[in-house]
C-alpha cells in the first residue's frame, strides 16, 4: 500500500489522517498476508482489525509494515501474527501468537513466549521497494531506494530516503490488451526497465530478465499467467534486478517454477549489489485450477526477499488435493539469502525448502495443507515420518538462522498428523528463534506432534492452552557438523523363531565419526532400533510373512540408505487358531470412523491403516462381515507402526444376524501394538471389538486377521 509524493520533500508515499483531527483520531486498515502496509505516516491511533457489531474479528489474520511512522498507538487486536520492519509508533498495544519487530522504534517489551514478542534491534540488509511517483514538474517518475546496512528506523524520518529516481521513459509501460512476453523480452533486451499495469497478462513464453539493475514494478496488483507450462518469470545472475508488487498465478498446464532468480548453478557473488525481491504474491488454484512443482527459486546468492505470500488454495476453483498441486512454495539454494515476512502456505509437500548456507529469515507464517486425504499420502523421507516440515533446512547445511516462526494445523478433511514442523539440521550453526504451533482446528486426532527436531509438545485441540499452543524458545544445533551418512549395513538375515517372535542380525556399518545405532522397518515402516547388530522382533502374527530393512544412523543424525531387504513368515500359532482365514469379500464398518476408512484392516497393505479419527473411548467398535459362518477362534488386530493406538480395552462379540451378539465371547486389555485374542472355537459370520478403554490416542488397526 503506497504511493507518490516527490523524495526529495521526504515525505511518505501516504499520509493518513484522523477522522475526527490529526492526533487522536483512528485509522483502521484490517489486512491480511496480501496487503502489505508501506511509507505510511499515520496521525493518531493504527486499528489493525476489523470487529463487527457481534465482536467477530473478519479475516485479518497476518501482516507486514515497513517504513512507516505512526504518531499514536498501534492495535493490532485479533492479527494472530505481525511483522514490522524499519518503523515506529507511539506504543504497541497486543500481541496473540507470533509478533516479530525488525530494525524498528519503540518496539514492545516482554519475553516470548507470553508476550509473543521477537525484537531484533537492526535490519541487516535491506532496499526499500520502488515506486512510482510524479515529481515537482509533473513527470512520472519510479524511485528506487538505496541499499541500507544495518539499518534502524523509517528511511524518511530525518530527510529524503537515499535512492535515485528513473523517469518514466525508460520503462516498457505493458498493458493488459497489449502486452505480450514477446513484446516484454524485447524491451527488456533493448535495455528497458518495466512497469506493469493492473490486469492480467496471459504468457505463452517466460519473461527474462537478463540486464542487471532492471526494475520490475507492478501497479495494482498485475497478474502474470503462465498458459503452457513455462515459467511466469527468470532472472539472470546478475547484480541488483528489483522486483516489485505482482502476482504469479498458476496456468492449467504444471510449470517447473514460476519465478526463478538465477538459474541453477548461479555463483555469482552479488553483497554489494543484491537482487531484491518485494512484495511478490505466488497462488496456484482459487480462481482457476492451475499447477506448479515450485513456487519461487532462488539460486543465486546474496537475494533479498522483502514480503512474500505463496498460497495454496485451500478454496475456490480448482482446490483438490490432486488438482492445484504445488509441491513447494520457496527453494532457497543461494547464499547469504535473507528473507523479511514470509508467508507460505498449503502446498502439497516442505513449503519451504533452505538449500543454502548463511540463510537468514525474519519472521515466518505457514499453515499445512488443509486437504490431505489420509496419512499415507502425505509421509516424507522415504514413508518413514508422518507428514512434511513446513520449514525444511536441508541437512548438509552448517549455518543458517531464523527469528520468529509459526507453523498452523487445520487438517479439514482426515485425522493426519506432522511428525515436526520445523526440521533443520543438528549443527552448532544453525539456530532458531522463538518458534510456535498453533491447532487452529480439524478433525479430531490431527495433530502437530512436535515443535522442532522432534523438539516441543503436541498441538491437537483447542483446550487446554497447552493443546492448541506449544512454544520453543530457543532451538541451537549441538551436533559435530558431520554430514556423512554411515555405510549401508550388510548381510540382513530374519529367521522366525515362533509364532510371534522373529530374529535379524547384519554386519556393522562404517562411518567416519562412528554408528551410534541401526532403525528397523518391517513393511516398510519404523518399527524399533538396536545398538547392536541384532534385533527381536516380538507381538507378530502367526504364519504371517513378514518385510525387513535396516538404516544404519551416526550422532549427527545422519542415515545410510536401505539395507537390502529380506523376508521371513512366523511359524503356525501351535494352540487354537493357528491358521488365518482367506479375508477376500470380507467388509468391515466401524464407529466413529475417519479418513483411514474401516477397509485398510482388510487389504494386506502395512503402509495403511484403519482409525477413529477420535481419543479412545468405550463404546467404539469395529464389525467385521465375513460374508459367510466360519469357524474360529482367534483374532489378532496389528496397530503397529503406531504403537500407541492399540485398543486400551475390548470385548469381542460374534453373531450370525449382525444384529444379536449375546454375551462376549473374550475380554481383556491390550498392553502392545499387536492385540492376540484367544477363545473357545466360535461358528459364525460376524465379529465385533467394541472399545472399553479410554485413551488420548487414537484407535487403530493396520491388518485385522481371523484364525481357524
Amino acid at each position: 500500500m503506497e504511493s507518490a509524493k516527490n523524495p526529495p520533500l521526504a515525505q511518505p508515499a501516504f499520509q493518513l489522517l484522523s477522522k475526527s483531527n490529526r492526533s487522536s483520531g483512528k485509522t483502521q486498515i484490517a489486512v491480511s498476508q496480501a496487503a502489505p502496509l508501506r511509507r505510511l505516516h499515520i496521525k493518531g491511533e493504527l486499528d489493525l482489525f476489523d470487529f463487527d457489531n457481534n465482536w467477530n474479528a473478519g479475516w485479518a489474520s497476518g501482516g507486514f509494515l515497513a517504513d512507516s511512522m505512526v504518531d499514536g498507538i498501534v492495535v493490532p487486536a485479533s492479527q494472530q501474527q505481525w511483522f514490522s520492519r524499519n518503523s515506529q509508533w507511539a506504543n504497541w498495544n497486543n500481541g496473540v501468537w507470533n509478533m516479530v519487530f525488525v530494525g524498528s522504534n519503540n518496539t514492545p517489551t516482554g519475553q516470548f513466549p507470553d508476550p509473543p514478542y521477537t525484537v531484533v534491534d537492526r535490519t541487516p540488509v535491506i532496499r526499500e521497494k520502488p515506486y512510482l511517483y510524479v515529481n515537482q514538474a509533473g513527470q512520472y517518475q519510479v524511485f528506487v531506494p538505496s541499499l541500507q546496512t544495518n539499518s534502524k528506523g523509517v528511511s524518511w524520518a530525518n530527510g529524503s530516503t537515499p535512492g535515485q529516481s528513473i523517469s518514466i521513459d525508460q520503462f516498457y509501460i505493458a498493458q493488459p490488451g497489449t502486452a505480450t512476453a514477446a513484446s516484454i523480452n524485447s524491451a527488456l533486451s533493448q535495455g528497458k526497465h518495466l512497469l506493469f499495469t493492473p490486469g492480467n497478462y496471459h504468457l505463452n513464453d517466460t519473461i527474462r530478465v537478463n540486464n542487471p539493475n532492471t526494475v520490475v514494478l507492478g501497479i495494482g496488483l498485475p497478474t502474470l499467467i503462465p498458459d503452457n507450462g513455462k515459467a511466469a518469470m527468470s532472472v539472470a545472475d546478475v547484480d541488483g534486478v528489483k522486483i516489485a508488487g505482482l502476482v504469479l498465478d498458476a496456468g492449467p498446464q504444471e510449470s517447473p517454477v514460476m519465478l526463478e532468480i538465477g538459474p541453477n548453478g548461479s555463483s555469482g557473488l552479488h553483497a554489494a549489489n543484491p537482487t531484491s525481491l518485494h512484495d511478490i504474491t505466488v497462488r496456484t488454484g482459487g480462481a482457476t485450477s492451475g499447477k506448479y512443482d515450485k513456487g519461487i527459486v532462488i539460486n543465486s546468492h546474496n537475494v533479498i526477499g522483502d514480503h512474500f505470500w505463496i498460497w495454496r488454495a485451500d478454496h475456490g476453483a480448482g482446490a483438490a488435493w490432486n488438482t492445484n498441486v504445488s509441491k513447494n512454495g520457496l527453494v532457497v539454494n543461494g547464499n547469504n539469502v535473507t528473507l523479511y515476512g514470509l508467508f507460505n502456505e498449503h502446498h502439497n509437500e516442505y513449503q519451504t525448502v533452505w538449500n543454502g548456507n548463511g540463510g537468514r529469515l525474519y519472521f515466518y507464517q505457514s499453515e499445512i495443507p488443509y486437504d490431505v486425504p489420509n496419512q499415507p499420502s502425505w509421509m516424507s523421507k522415504n514413508g518413514s515420518v508422518n507428514g512434511f516440515a513446513s520449514y525444511k533446512v536441508a541437512d548438509h547445511v552448517t549455518s543458517h538462522e531464523a527469528w520468529g516462526l509459526g507453523v498452523y494445523s487445520y487438517f479439514r478433511d482426515a485425522a493426519v498428523k506432522l511428525q515436526s514442523a520445523i526440521e533443520v539440521p543438528n549443527v552448532p550453526g544453525v539456530k532458531i528463534h522463538h518458534a510456535t504451533t498453533i491447532w487452529l482446528n480439524g478433525v479430531p486426532g490431527s495433530e502437530i506432534t512436535h515443535v522442532i527436531n522432534n523438539t516441543g509438545g503436541k498441538v491437537y485441540a483447542n483446550s487446554p492452552a497447552e493443546a492448541m499452543r506449544q512454544t520453543v524458545v530457543e532451538y541451537a544445533g549441538s551436533g559435530s557438523g558431520d554430514t556423512t551418512a554411515p555405510t549401508v549395513p550388510g548381510n540382513l538375515a530374519a529367521a522366525a523363531v515362533s509364532s510371534s517372535q522373529i530374529n535379524l542380525s547384519w554386519t556393522a556399518a562404517t562411518d567416519n565419526m562412528g554408528v551410534t545405532g541401526y532403525d528397523i522397518y518391517r513393511n516398510g515402516v519404523l518399527v524399533g532400533s538396536a545398538a547392536q547388530t541384532s534385533y527381536a522382533d516380538y507381538g507378530l502374527a502367526a504364519a504371517t510373512t513378514y518385510q525387513y530393512a535396516v538404516r544404519a544412523k551416526d550422532a549427527a543424525g545422519n542415515l545410510s540408505d536401505y539395507s537390502s531387504t529380506v523376508t521371513a513368515v512366523t511359524a503356525p500359532d501351535s494352540g487354537g487358531g493357528s491358521l488365518p482365514l482367506n479375508r477376500s469379500g470380507w467388509t468391515v464398518i466401524s464407529s466413529p470412523t475417519s479418513g483411514d476408512v474401516p477397509e485398510y484392516m482388510l487389504d494386506g497393505n502395512m503402509s495403511t491403516r484403519w482409525s477413529t479419527g477420535a481419543a479412545m473411548a468405550p463404546g467404539q467398535y469395529i464389525v467385521m462381515d465375513m460374508k459367510a459362518a466360519k469357524s474360529f477362534g482367534k483374532i489378532v488386530m496389528d496397530s503397529t507402526g503406531s504403537n500407541e493406538d492399540y485398543a486400551r480395552g475390548y470385548e469381542v462379540y460374534v453373531s450370525n444376524d449382525g444384529t444379536n451378539w449375546g454375551n462376549a465371547v473374550s475380554s481383556g486389555s491390550g498392553n502392545g501394538p499387536v492385540i492376540t485374542v484367544n477363545f473357545a472355537n466360535q461358528n459364525a459370520r460376524y465379529i465385533k471389538v467394541v472399545q472399553t478403554g479410554t485413551a488420548s490416542n487414537w484407535w487403530s488397526v493396520r491388518e485385522f486377521n481371523v484364525f481357524q
